[in-house]
């Protein structure tokens, strides 16, 4: 079992803000699948899903953000999965600009609370993550503009591609396929 996390708050005031574009991420890829996300367990809300050709268990925990290693680590334990081989999780990251996304194979919590947490109940790294950028957001926890809901959607689409290109062809693939340099932007194609 393939177990996919977005990590985000729960409530309705935080449902359409930076830091939830994990939860996003889990609502685009179980909305694409045809799947609610009612189940609880965990302290989570989950579904399964068929995402390609592979049964996987999309969750979000519903602990808060600084305390998502708890549902993360129980769903692992009830599940049985390898947080190295079947876990994903994805997440909003400040350091890459909006519309950005990065695939890692394992690394730090590079101080989101989040992951920090989650490293910590799993007393490991070792799992793949893809990160959301947010930039230049400096309040997560404010709804996004109306300016940016239409990079947000490009980026959930981008996200959930992610996830059946990992499911399919691997985590090398991905990385190789989504890990690119931002595009520049037209501002800056029109000085040249």
């Amino acid at each position: 079992m393939k177990l996919i996390v977005g990590l985000g708050n729960p409530g309705i005031e935080y449902q359409f803000t930076p830091h939830n574009l994990g939860f996003l991420a889990i609502d685009r890829i179980a909305n694409d699948s045809g799947v609610e996300l009612r189940n609880r367990q965990c302290h989570a809300l989950t579904a399964r899903a068929l995402v390609g050709s592979e049964t996987v268990l999309l969750a979000k925990p519903e602990t808060f953000m600084n305390l998502s290693g708890t549902a993360v680590r129980e769903l692992v334990a009830k599940h049985e999965v390898r947080p190295d081989q079947d876990l994903i999780v994805i997440y909003d990251e400040l350091d890459l600009p909006l519309g950005t996304i990065r695939i890692r194979s394992r690394g730090s919590s590079a101080g989101h609370n989040g992951m920090k947490s989650i490293i910590g109940e799993l007393g490991s790294q070792e799992f793949p993550r893809i990160r959301l950028g947010i930039a230049p957001v400096t309040k997560i926890l404010k709804p996004f503009r109306k300016a940016q809901l239409e990079q947000v959607d490009a980026v959930l689409d981008v996200a959930a591609e992610a996830v059946k290109v990992i499911l399919s062809e691997g985590l090398a693939a991905a990385m190789n396929r989504f890990n690119r340099k931002a595009e520049p932007d037209e501002a800056e194609e029109e000085k040249d």
